[in-house]
């Protein structure tokens, strides 16, 4: 006997409310960088954010309708589309998938929480400072010959007589892949992706 099938509603209220929470910005300063349609990046700091959008301030403003790469301390990388600009910053809505949304409200939640309750950061790690040798891959396929400084579960310092890969770059050293997200005088940091940030 076949067990029986449930009939999922859901209530348009209920929809309204799960919307307007996902949606809902919070003021929030967190630092990064965006890649722009050049491939060249630029820093920048948010003023408030939500699952769909935010709003930042950056030295260089791109032009409206473009698309950008942001990289966000905490947060990640987020495919985005400029939709205002003004004088001093500009607003992009995200392009995500549903589940990527999710997890990005779970986060904001999780980062404007924080100070108020004393939560654990979950995703950092003790360094450990060591030395050796390891090859990493650029994008472009270039093998640099690095010597490690320090490393963690989330990523590791390296130093490097090659040309220095971009803040945002997705690079792979050993079997991890991993992204750029501070360049340095002769080295760099990445920090390793989980399985679901990988790219194929």
């Amino acid at each position: 006997m076949s067990a029986p099938q449930l009939s999922m509603t859901h209530s348009p209220l209920a929809e309204s409310e799960r919307d307007r929470r996902q949606h809902e910005r919070i003021d929030l300063e967190i630092g990064g960088c965006y890649l722009d349609e050049e491939s060249q990046d630029h820093k920048l700091v948010t003023e408030n954010l939500s699952c769909s959008g935010a709003l930042m301030r950056a030295a260089t403003i791109p032009s409206e309708g473009s698309n950008v790469i942001c990289y966000f301390d905490d947060l990640g990388r987020v495919a985005a589309t400029v939709v205002r600009t003004s004088e001093d910053g500009f607003a992009v809505q995200f392009n995500v998938v549903p589940h990527k949304r999710e997890k990005l409200a779970n986060r904001l939640s999780w980062l404007a929480n924080k100070g108020e309750h004393e939560l654990p950061e979950e995703r950092t790690a003790p360094r450990y400072p060591t030395s050796g040798h390891a090859q990493v891959i650029r994008k472009n396929g270039q093998h640099l010959a690095c010597n490690v400084i320090d490393i963690s579960l989330t990523g590791a310092s390296l130093e490097t007589h090659g040309a220095l890969p971009a803040i945002g770059e997705i690079v792979i050293a050993g079997n991890l892949q991993g992204r750029v997200v501070r360049v340095g005088e002769g080295n760099f940091a990445i920090n390793f992706l989980r399985k679901d940030e990988r790219e194929d």
